[in-house]
């Protein structure tokens, strides 16, 4: 997984030790605050290719949060709740629609085609877009992960900020353990520019994450983000 910014509102909890073939992605670590001068944003559907859709949170999506809440890691760098509830799940979703509210980002559920359930979470986050630079974040549930649905979800993102939207900068922070989304970072073109020691906590302790970024400047990235209608 490559972890996305835990949310506002919360800060991390504790939990068991992450599973090496998680595929989750991280990213610093604290809220993700509007920029200066933000606008609502509105979260567009697209397809990412053809298995999978990203889409704006629902309420619909409250059994995705109840099965992220079971996961040993993803609590660990969301605001997920764990234990759930669904007072909890429900303030969980509104808080996606306050970062688009307020500027802070565009977050995703991301939805299988064939039968619409939801499978994971991804998001592009504008907090430093004044300073030319984005990051990026998801996480999948045990179910979906080793399909491709990562690979999917963030070349479509990664392609429609970098075409789109037009940010320069797009970063991506990936635990070392975290072999398997390293690689698909890679594959999708992102550069490893170094290691960031102690850079997030982590459940209950500081943990070192090492830092992947792509230029708009690198060349255009394989496939297109396609408004879903």
């Amino acid at each position: 997984m490559a972890a996305p910014e835990p949310d506002p509102g919360r800060a991390p909890g504790t939990g068991s030790a992450p599973r090496t073939t998680a595929e989750t992605g991280n990213t610093p670590g604290s809220a993700p605050d509007p920029a200066p001068g933000a606008e609502p944003l509105t979260v567009p559907s697209m397809s990412a290719g053809p298995d999978f859709v990203l889409r704006p949170w629902e309420m619909s999506d409250l059994p995705l949060v109840r099965e992220a809440s079971l996961d040993p890691y993803i609590p660990l760098i969301t605001t997920i709740p764990a234990p759930y509830s669904e007072a909890a799940a429900e303030a969980f979703v509104r808080r996606q629609w306050e970062r688009a509210a307020t500027g802070a980002g565009y977050p995703f559920a991301i939805v299988r085609s064939r039968d619409r359930r939801p499978v994971g979470a991804i998001g592009l986050w504008l907090r430093e877009l004044p300073e030319g630079r984005a990051s990026l974040g998801y996480w999948l549930t045990d179910l979906a992960r080793g399909q491709g649905v990562a690979r999917a979800a963030l070349r479509t993102v990664t392609g429609w900020a970098l075409r789109d939207l037009g940010v320069p900068r797009l970063q991506l922070y990936i635990e070392p353990w975290n072999t398997a989304s390293a690689r698909i970072a890679e594959d999708i073109g992102f550069r490893r520019e170094g290691l960031l020691r102690g850079w997030q906590q982590v459940g209950d302790e500081r943990r070192d994450m090492a830092v992947y970024a792509l230029l708009n400047s690198d060349g255009p990235v394989d496939g297109r983000a396609v408004a879903a209608h």
